[in-house]
């Protein structure tokens, strides 16, 4: 079933601008790269088990994957997100704050602490 990824680029097939790298451009649901889940679509791929993709056609760098084998080696770049908006602001809607979780379980805990020697105090009474 392949690697479980589809890829754009190459010499022959600029996908970025005077960029003749290969990316990845979707993740096959419960394909080999999904189940692994470290890869990401918009990764640009480097090298496949220690052979560089700088300066091959498309067609070459579908081949190297195609007979990549069982046991695959990828050395990827990983996709930086857009910088939209001022410095510190990572344009994907997170403030770059504490989670929320980070606050809540700690002061709910704090609550549970404080109602539990509440109840314990008016039962000495």
């Amino acid at each position: 079933s392949g690697l479980g990824f589809n890829i754009v680029g190459g010499t022959d097939q600029q996908y970025v601008s005077n960029d003749s790298s290969i990316y990845v451009t979707r993740i096959k649901k419960d394909g080999a790269a999904y189940l692994d889940g470290r890869l990401q679509e918009g990764d640009k791929i480097l090298a496949v088990n220690g052979r560089d993709l700088k300066d091959l056609r498309h067609k070459d760098a579908v081949e190297l994957f195609r007979n990549a084998g069982y046991d695959v080696s990828l050395k990827i770049q990983r996709r930086l997100p857009p910088q939209n908006g001022p410095v510190g602001h990572r344009g994907d809607g997170d403030s770059g704050g504490l989670p929320l979780a980070a606050i809540l379980v700690p002061g709910l805990a704090l609550a549970a602490a404080a109602v539990w020697i509440l109840l314990r105090y008016r039962q000495r009474m």
